[in-house]
């Protein structure tokens, strides 16, 4: 709440200022009237038409100065508001009380929508104290954010000669003055009025409507299950998605808490580039335009639900507030540094004024010494004659006191090399302290280029791990093809044994028919060897015996078993086999 308080401070600040017209300081109650029931209309706080008046229950009916006017608004306006309110409304009301009377009128290459949001951003960057101004560093900071939304390169050679050039009288810019620094064009050169536009509209949406990431992107409906375009908004604890990114119809939310979760989906349906959020009650499936949008995606999201688990803020607020903290631990070093010069000061000026003091002693010691010489000389011409071993003795004496002055000019010239070394000390001191300030800006220079190189290196490692993912899904197929085709190996294997089992049954069966074949061969041989021997015997009778035929209307082969089983051509078919069997083992 008191970070809520001090922002409405701000923006009211400007609005009692611009009221008061002759820059005393003070403003009309009628005015403040006014003030506070728009103050209490857009914060949504009940009105009393009364209060003021009776906070202020005296005769003097004349204006009321700001420190009058802040007890009234913290008890009856600021203690009672809400985080319900309309907070661009409410700028924008203190903005039209304040913009006809301070903004310039020369000529600017932003429009005045774009002017209100630039004034938005300096009440954000602005410091904690009255009137308000944005330092060097913020301003700094502001102008590279704008200089990355514009796409351009950041001229810090640029900076530094307007740093400069800059009133050392004053400590920041007002926020007039940085409207018109950003509207002259001075680090925006070569850019047009619409991309110097859609660069402040994009700071004022991560600055101010603390606006993580947006963008279009499909999502996957949860009862028609259909895949619709819209544009999503990712804020420090919600997600909202919309028809366009003209915001203006509004189709969701995706509440996001310490126990959301964010994770990738493999490619399906047609879809590619998926991911899904994962909350309480819902879960929603959306895919993005590449691959590289869908892990800038998953990264915000993820970091969110983080941020949202160490209850921190969100990352501009957070950097801002270490910006704020550096810089009060760079004032205190420095004023404790103005101090220790300081007492170094003072104990020199000591120093000097015991010197004084010593030189002075050495000039009474030595007027007294001149005084004392001239008695004794007077003494001397009166007593010369009466006195001479006394003259011998003053000569002694006078000696000594010699002595004595010498030692004590040898005295003084030692405290004046004493001053001398200190006035070299405080020289060297203050050297030591311009290398100690160049050698803080060096270090911030280095680790921004550290901070931005290890964002290259996580950009980087999250490509490498993808394309590693890839090898591995490579890998992982080529597995599964071998081992397909380490089956299929197998199974010819098989299949050619049981084939080479088969070949080797038919050669024996084969061989097996060839033993039979050639005992039937013989058998015939013997068989036909039998009946020629035996038709010759009959042939030699007298011709009256004859041998009995079977009838038959087809020729058969006639043995000395009886007519045979096969006849002359089916014979020779089969002896043409054997043969051709035969030539081919």
């Amino acid at each position: 709440m008191g970070n809520l308080k001090d922002e409405l401070l701000k923006a009211i600040w400007h609005a009692f200022t611009a009221l008061d017209h002759d820059h005393s300081g003070k403003v009309s109650k009628s005015q403040l009237k006014v003030l506070s029931h728009n103050l209490c209309t857009v914060l949504k706080v009940p009105h009393d038409p009364v209060a003021l008046e009776e906070h202020f229950r005296d005769d003097d009916e004349g204006p009321v100065s700001n420190q009058g006017y802040m007890p009234y608004l913290n008890k009856f306006i600021l203690e009672k508001v809400q985080d319900n309110f309309d907070k661009i409304e409410f700028n924008r009301m203190c903005w039209t009380l304040c913009v006809k009377k301070n903004l310039t009128k020369n000529p600017l290459l932003i429009t005045e929508e774009d002017a209100f949001k630039v004034w938005v951003i300096f009440n954000f960057l602005s410091e904690d104290k009255y009137p308000l101004i944005i330092v060097t560093e913020e301003i700094e900071y502001l102008l590279k954010k704008l200089t990355e939304a514009m796409g351009g390169g950041w001229q810090q050679e640029q900076f530094e000669h307007y740093k400069v050039n800059f009133d050392d009288s004053k400590d920041g810019l007002s926020a007039w003055e940085l409207i018109e620094l950003i509207g002259n064009g001075q680090f925006s050169k070569g850019m047009d009025r619409q991309t110097v536009s859609m660069a402040i509209n994009e700071v004022f949406n991560e600055l101010i409507l603390d606006v993580l990431k947006q963008g279009y992107m499909m999502k996957k409906g949860h009862r028609r299950k259909n895949w619709t375009e819209r544009w999503f908004v990712l804020k420090p604890n919600i997600i909202s998605y919309y028809v366009s990114e003209d915001l203006n119809d509004k189709k969701g939310d995706i509440l996001l808490d310490e126990n959301c979760c964010v994770e990738s989906l493999p490619d399906k349906d047609g879809k590619k580039c998926l991911f899904l959020v994962k909350c309480f009650d819902k879960t929603f499936e959306i895919s993005a335009s590449d691959k590289k949008k869908k892990q800038e995606w998953i990264q915000a999201i993820h970091s969110t639900i983080h941020l949202l688990k160490l209850g921190s803020p969100p990352p501009h607020k957070e950097a801002r507030q270490r910006r704020k903290e550096l810089r009060k631990k760079q004032l205190a070093e420095q004023v404790e540094l103005e101090r220790q010069m300081k007492e170094l000061q003072a104990a020199n000026e000591s120093k000097q004024l015991e010197l004084e003091a010593v030189r002075k002693k050495l000039e009474e010691a030595a007027s007294r010494a001149a005084e004392e010489e001239k008695k004794r000389l007077q003494t001397q011409v009166e007593l010369q004659a009466r006195f001479s071993t006394e003259l011998e003795r003053e000569k002694l004496i006078r000696q000594q006191m010699e002595e004595q002055v010498a030692q004590k000019s040898s005295e003084l010239e030692q405290y004046l090399q004493r001053v001398r070394e200190l006035e070299d000390m405080y020289l060297r001191l203050q050297e030591a302290l311009e290398d100690e300030r160049q050698a803080r800006q060096d270090e911030e220079t280095v680790r921004k280029l550290q901070a931005r190189l290890l964002e290259e290196e996580s950009s980087k490692r999250a490509e490498l791990e993808k394309w590693h993912l890839e090898q591995q899904q490579a890998i992982q197929m080529t597995e599964a093809e071998k081992q397909e085709l380490e089956n299929q190996r197998v199974l010819k294997e098989q299949a050619l044994q049981e084939a080479m089992e088969q070949l080797e049954q038919l050669e024996l069966e084969r061989k097996q028919a060839l033993e039979q074949y050639e005992e039937v061969k013989k058998k015939l041989e013997m068989a036909t060897n039998k009946t020629k021997s035996w038709k010759d015997k009959v042939a030699h009778h007298e011709g009256l015996i004859r041998l009995i035929e079977p009838g038959s209307k087809n020729p058969h082969l006639i043995t000395n078993w009886g007519p045979a089983a096969f006849t002359e051509a089916e014979l020779e078919e089969r002896e043409k086999n054997w043969k051709e069997k035969k030539t081919t083992e």
